[in-house]
């Protein structure tokens, strides 16, 4: 399916005279629209029908019904090009099959509790993901009122009425999960008004709504402050709580100054699976353009522009979120004027130890808030990913220290301290031996509890927490960042325990070209003396100097992993520097 871009789909319809006046996106929509009152974006509601048009014709080829959250998207694109004036399907008795083929599935599928299998197994929260879309698609139709709908607004009202059973009962797993049924309950409550809706919300909302003061949300995750955002704004504009809009906000401003200059936002400090991916801005842009017109925001406004030169866009955006902007008229206004937007900041959020900075198209994360003791379960930090640095389209991932010290792997810093202009990691490690049991203590038969040692780097049936300990060994690291105007030094300094092997390791993105380095074995490179350097896209990073020491890279992850025969290696292209302790280093990137 060809998608087509705003300044493509202007030239072509302005030449067949077929300009659509503001009238045909008519109402009901439009007359609920409050905001800045900036006027209706012809242009982009332009483009916005003419790529569902293409999806719904794609739709009406395949004749095939989706599963689990495709179900609510694909009512909603056709409900959506049913009932725009103009789209060419508009009130096109061709869409009628398809919809009652959806409704059908979904009643065939949906369990006695009102739940569907869409993820996780009768799951309240993920069959309130897949209502998000299929609730804006019912909206529409009963908005539009045809009567050639009525069976089927009959139909997937029916589904819809007992899928809010499930969710006024239902639990939840996560944090974002409340908030992700809350805003979901407000939809059904606006189609099918019903105290217990709101009753049900009030619960969820009466156990308070955790942001701190950076702008997370508990889970510090990019993936789901666009859910919890997604919600707050639903909730505040659907219940009439503008005080919802506050968090949505914070967290917003927050996401700015995580984005690099491609969009990609940094997730070090994710306590979410995302921690280990990447996560794009591009996900927020209903929100920024909803609040950038609701509140005359300007920075809101500027981003949501920048948004819409991304690659991608046209794809992700114009062609997927049509029922999102005729169930929520304010979203088809004018962006209001932008403000102009900062690209020269140093920004240290104290709650999870990041530190952002940014010159223009450099740009440096520095890390050191992980949730310690390291435990690696979905809900914490656990990502050793200490620094990472962008240049332009060159691209160092991340940069982790590791070293032998009893096999405990991968540096993990206890948070951050700024002193001066350097920022500083640091972590002190402590491995003992453990003495007999006092005779208080022990039992003739041996059988002592299964315990976890006192570092917790192991479990065994030693009763360790009543053991005396001796012979108790130490390793102290810390790692000092200064920035220049886009330059930055990290000075390494390990010391404790001597001999101990010390790795740092770099991983850069894949498909770039690395000078000055040694070739090693398993398509791993080492600097060993003067500067390397990193070239992508016509931009390149310069790192160095080596360390003059080149060993075999095995075990970098540690006991808790290895006992698993686990990884934490991702692509890329990687280079190590490595030495013993004591150890002293200094790295540089330009």
């Amino acid at each position: 399916m060809k998608n087509i871009n705003r300044s493509e789909f202007l030239k072509t319809s302005m030449k067949a005279g077929a300009f659509v006046a503001l009238a045909q996106f008519g109402s009901p929509f439009l007359s609920a629209a409050q905001g800045n009152q900036g006027g209706i974006d012809t242009d982009f509601m332009n483009n916005l029908i003419a790529a569902n048009d293409e999806k719904v014709s794609a739709i009406l080829q395949t004749q095939k019904v989706g599963t689990g959250r495709a179900l609510g998207y694909e009512f909603a694109y056709l409900a959506s090009a049913y009932a725009s004036p103009s789209s060419k399907y508009y009130h096109d008795a061709r869409l009628a099959a398809p919809l009652e083929r959806l409704t059908a599935t979904m009643l065939e599928h949906q369990s006695e509790d009102g739940t569907l299998n869409a993820g996780n197994l009768e799951s309240p929260p993920d069959t309130a993901f897949m209502m998000e879309s299929l609730t804006a698609g019912a909206y529409i139709l009963a908005k539009d009122n045809s009567a050639a709908m009525s069976k089927i607004n009959s139909e997937v009202k029916k589904f819809i009425r007992k899928a809010g059973e499930a969710l006024i009962t239902g639990g939840v797993h996560t944090p974002n999960h409340r908030f992700a049924v809350c805003g979901v309950l407000a939809r059904l409550n606006e189609l099918y008004p019903d105290k217990r809706y709101l009753n049900r919300i009030d619960d969820w909302l009466g156990e308070g709504i955790f942001q701190d003061k950076d702008g997370h949300y508990p889970e510090r995750s990019q993936n789901y402050a666009n859910v919890e955002n997604n919600s707050m704004i639903t909730l505040g504009r659907l219940l009439n709580k503008p005080a919802m809009f506050d968090y949505a906000k914070k967290n917003l401003e927050m996401a700015y100054y995580y984005m690099d200059p491609d969009g990609n936002l940094a997730v070090n400090d994710s306590r979410r699976q995302d921690q280990w991916s990447s996560k794009n801005i591009m996900a927020f842009y209903l929100h920024y353009r909803y609040l950038a017109i609701k509140l005359n925001n300007g920075m809101f406004a500027a981003v949501a522009r920048f948004i819409e030169t991304l690659p991608g866009f046209d794809k992700e955006i114009v062609g997927n979120t049509i029922y999102d902007f005729l169930e929520n008229p304010v979203l088809q206004q004018q962006l209001p004027a932008s403000a102009t937007l900062p690209v020269s900041f140093e920004k240290l959020f104290t709650t999870s130890s990041l530190l952002r900075i940014r010159r223009n198209d450099t740009t440096t994360t520095f890390f050191g808030g992980p949730d310690l003791p390291t435990i690696i379960a979905s809900g914490r930090s656990n990502s050793p990913n200490f620094f990472a640095y962008r240049k332009g389209k060159a691209i160092l991932k991340y940069m982790r220290l590791s070293s032998s010290f009893f096999s405990m792997g991968y540096f993990y810093s206890d948070g951050m301290k700024k002193e001066g202009n350097k920022y500083v990691l640091y972590r002190k490690l402590s491995a003992p031996y453990y003495q007999p049991l006092p005779k208080d203590k022990r039992k003739k038969d041996g059988d002592y509890a299964l315990s976890p040692s006192i570092d917790d780097r192991f479990w065994n049936k030693m009763d360790f927490s009543n053991r005396p300990v001796s012979n108790v060994k130490t390793l102290e690291t810390k790692v000092t960042l200064t920035e220049n105007n886009g330059s930055d030094q990290l000075d390494f300094e390990v010391t404790g325990s001597e001999g101990v092997s010390v790795t740092i390791e770099l991983c850069f993105n894949e498909g770039g070209k690395l000078n000055g380095v040694t070739a090693g074995e398993n398509e791993n490179s080492f600097l060993t003396s003067g500067e390397g350097s990193y070239e992508f896209g016509g931009d390149t990073i310069n790192f160095g100097p080596g360390t003059g020491n080149v060993r075999m890279i095995r075990g970098l992850e540690g006991e808790r992993y290895s006992t698993h025969f686990g990884s934490l290696r991702t692509k890329g292209m990687y280079v190590y520097l490595t030495g013993n302790t004591p150890f002293k280093h200094t790295l540089k990137f330009s």
